[in-house]
């Protein structure tokens, strides 16, 4: 049975909410194919690459799908690529605002998702799900929890592991009136449910 590990971020900014965290939480998790295990990191530069290398060592999974919130679009961001570095815009919740900064001094420039993007959007697409292939994770947490992942796999030469990360847009409890760009819950959780049939 395979083993999924689905991660999502807490609230930052200044929020009440995630919407990574949102969708994570409505998931049907019960599964006879295989087993879903769930990690909520916190949004912080300097902690997440601790709790998610150990959770990956414990777990041995065979598929990892990180979360995050993109918010004032109404599609769901398929990330391509993740790239060293940090210039965070705002502070995370730690007070934190890296600038410019590597977040391996000696790590690759980047390291490419290694979900099927290609095939999840083929999949959103046939329910009418709004999603795009975004070449671009920005340089805030969501980036360096990615690149963190996939530069952790490629240390441990762990290439049977597949990962990549996802951003959803906000959900209809996090925005004031309907003109704000979002996504319904309901649509997103089918969209996650979605996303892993296409990776399995």
């Amino acid at each position: 049975m395979k083993k999924i590990l689905i991660t999502a971020f807490d609230p930052f900014g200044g929020q009440q909410k995630n919407a990574s965290l949102e969708v994570l939480k409505h998931l049907e998790i019960s599964s006879k194919t295989y087993q879903i295990h769930t990690l909520i990191l916190p949004t912080i530069f300097q902690t997440v690459e601790d709790i998610i290398s150990a959770k990956i060592d414990i777990l041995s999974p065979d598929i990892i799908i990180l979360l995050g919130e993109a918010g004032l679009t109404k599609e769901i961001r398929l990330e391509r690529v993740a790239i060293n570095i940090d210039d965070a815009r705002i502070k995370d919740n730690l007070g934190n605002q890296p600038i410019d900064l590597p977040i391996k001094d000696k790590g690759e420039n980047a390291y490419f998702s290694t979900l099927p993007i290609k095939k999840i959007k083929a999949a959103l697409d046939s329910i009418n799900i709004p999603s795009i292939i975004s070449n671009s994770a920005g340089t805030f947490v969501c980036n360096h929890v990615m690149y963190l992942v996939l530069h952790y796999l490629q240390e441990k030469k762990a290439s049977n592991i597949v990962a990549g990360f996802i951003h959803f847009p906000y959900v209809e409890s996090q925005i004031k009136d309907e003109t704000t760009p979002h996504l319904p819950l309901k649509q997103s959780v089918k969209a996650l449910e979605t996303i892993i049939e296409a990776c399995l």
